[in-house]
Parts: C-alpha cells; sequence; structure tokens
C-alpha cells in the first residue's frame, strides 16, 4: 500500500524503513504535520500515518477522503486527536499501536522520580562549575513511602512493580481493577483518598473528557502538602494554570512531566534560536524544583521498533481485507 508518513524525523525513517523491508508497502515521507493545509500532500495515497500531534479532524480527514485516502495509521496510542466520528462517517479506517514499550514509559517516570527528589539535574549542573556544595540538595528515601498510581494498565503496572522494588506502598484509582496490581499489595481507593496520603502522584490515564485536568485546583487542594506530581501521560490531564497556583503556594513539592497541555506547539523541535512564546510554559521553567522533557518517554530503541512493526502490521491487515485488532471505531450517526 502506498501510505504517506507526516511528522516523521530521521528516527522515524530508520526505523519505519528498517521494519517495511519485511512488508515492501510504499513509503514517502513527510516532515510537516498533518493539518488541513498539508493534506494536499497526501493526494492519491490510500493511506496516511500520523504521530501525536497531527491535527486528523473533520476538514482534514474530508480533504483526505476527497482524494482517495481510506486508513488513517497512527503510530502511536493516543487518538484524541482523531475525529472518530467524521472518520466513520467518511467511511476511513483509524489504526493505532496500543502499547508498544510500557517498561520505557514506566521507567521514564522513575527517572523523574529519582532526579527530581535527588536533584540530579542541579547538581550536575553544579559539578560542571566546580560548585560541590549540598545546600539545596537534600532528598527523601523511597523507602515506605506511598505511591499513588492513576491509571492502572499495562504503564501503571509496570511502575507499580518498579516502586513496590523501592519499598513503596501502593494504592491505585482505575476503573477497571488490575488483578496484579493487587496482587503486589497495591490498594485501590478513591481520588479523594488517593489524593490525600500519597508522597507520590503519577498519571498514566488516557485523555478522555472525564480525564480533562483532573489535576485542577480542586485535586490540589485534596493532595497531600508537598506532594510530587508526576506526568507521563497526556498533558491535558493537568491544568498546568492550577498547578503553578499549587507550585507557588508549595502545596506541590515536586513536579516532573513530560506532557504539556500546549506542546503542540514546542515539542519535538528545536526551537533553541527562537522566543517561546508560551508564558505558562516559560513559568514553569523557573521553578527549581519542576523537571520537564519533550515528550521522550515513549523514545527508547524498543519502542520505535514495535511502533513500526504494528504500524506495518495493521497497513497489512487493512490492505489485505483481514480484521485489524487495533482498528478503532466510532458508530456512524444516522441521519
Amino acid at each position: 500500500m502506498k501510505v504517506a508518513i507526516f511528522s516523521t524525523k530521521a528516527y522515524d525513517r530508520q526505523f519505519l524503513s528498517a521494519a517495511n523491508s519485511l512488508t515492501q508497502h510504499e513509503l514517502v515521507f513527510f516532515e510537516p504535520r498533518l493539518n488541513r493545509d498539508t493534506a494536499i500532500l497526501a493526494a492519491g495515497f490510500p493511506a496516511v500515518c500520523v504521530f501525536v500531534h497531527d491535527q486528523v479532524d473533520a476538514p482534514t480527514l474530508e480533504l483526505l477522503a476527497s482524494r482517495g485516502t481510506r486508513l488513517v495509521v497512527l503510530r502511536c496510542a493516543g487518538f484524541n486527536n482523531v475525529d472518530l466520528q467524521a472518520a466513520a462517517n467518511l467511511g476511513i479506517i483509524v489504526v493505532r499501536v496500543p502499547a508498544y514499550s510500557p517498561y520505557g514509559v514506566a521507567e521514564h517516570a522513575v527517572g523523574l522520580i529519582l532526579s527530581l527528589n535527588r536533584k540530579i539535574h542541579r547538581a550536575y549542573n553544579r559539578v560542571r562549575e566546580g560548585n560541590f556544595s549540598l545546600d539545596g540538595l537534600l532528598g527523601f528515601n523511597l523507602h515506605q513511602r506511598t505511591v499513588g498510581i492513576i491509571g492502572t494498565g499495562k504503564i501503571g503496572l509496570i511502575l507499580g512493580q518498579i516502586m513496590k522494588g523501592f519499598g513503596c506502598h501502593l494504592l491505585a484509582y482505575d476503573v477497571y481493577h488490575n488483578a496484579e496490581l493487587e496482587a503486589l499489595g497495591g490498594k485501590y481507593v478513591e481520588l479523594p483518598e488517593l489524593f490525600a496520603n500519597s508522597d507520590i502522584i503519577s498519571l498514566h490515564c488516557p485523555l478522555t473528557p472525564e480525564t480533562h485536568h483532573l489535576i485542577d485546583a480542586e485535586a490540589i487542594e485534596q493532595i497531600k502538602s508537598g506532594v510530587m506530581l508526576i506526568n507521563t501521560s497526556r498533558g491535558a490531564l493537568i491544568d498546568t494554570q492550577a498547578v503553578i497556583e499549587g507550585l507557588k503556594s508549595g502545596k506541590i513539592g515536586y513536579l516532573g512531566v513530560d506532557v504539556y497541555e500546549q506542546e503542540s506547539e514546542l515539542f519535538f523541535e528545536d526551537l533553541s534560536g527562537e522566543i517561546i512564546q508560551d508564558d505558562i510554559f516559560q513559568r514553569l521553567t523557573t521553578f527549581p524544583n519542576v523537571l520537564i522533557t519533550g515528550h521522550q518517554a515513549f523514545f527508547s530503541a524498543e519502542a520505535l521498533h514495535n511502533i513500526a512493526e504494528t504500524t506495518f502490521a495493521n497497513i497489512t491487515d487493512v490492505e489485505q481485507g483481514r480484521p485489524c485488532a487495533n482498528e478503532i471505531r466510532a458508530e456512524v450517526k444516522v441521519s
């Protein structure tokens, strides 16, 4: 199948091309993101392959469909950037990669926890400047601390396994209980109890209307003072302005994020020579107890290999008329 691949970097080309050696699809790589302005690039392509910041809204889908596209292939797990209803109405199939390397994301969350706690990022810069003072670098033992995990799918479970290895107590919140987490000693509680009793809160749930701004001013009022908040899931789970107020008041003692609500204008690009216009993001970077990474939790060799393999397996399933286990759907509205 002829596939237009948007939002590509050198590493995308490397891993996708390697995986395609077995399936032999016709790949054309485009650096721009897919949106209603760039959809013309996909004219004549039966399939488009997109990433987290591509805009697959109704107008874009209509343009794609009018030019022959019948398959949207997400090389990621999240699909909140796709209008599934519009796709269904247009007869466009949407597939995704539901899991690629949950260990990579969970391990990155642990990296944020350790770096924030022991101020490793600050100590690194100090030592490079010949400053070996320990003032301001005091941390705490993770042993016997309580970790609250919101979202206990594959990533949340693995985080629980790792933190259990540190000797932490586990609290959890999810609509669906994970028996493996319970077997570790994890206790499912309602959010107010998790907020009030967790020393560290880590977010691993999808972004839905129900979870949008899950951490808002009301939630911050309920959390244990000085809590460490970690988000490697979706930026809009956090109300950034409310979190800034929580940092200013000291209610939030540490913040580690790999995602940001307005990241589409920032992440995956080199903006080092530009003036960043996002005042809220810039305010976040001024706090000494905030650690931000640019949506790299997924970015391991194993993950990129798995993403590429699943992406082409999905394309081949659709091309050959087989049911695809990774298809995501919305019901077609009948007028």
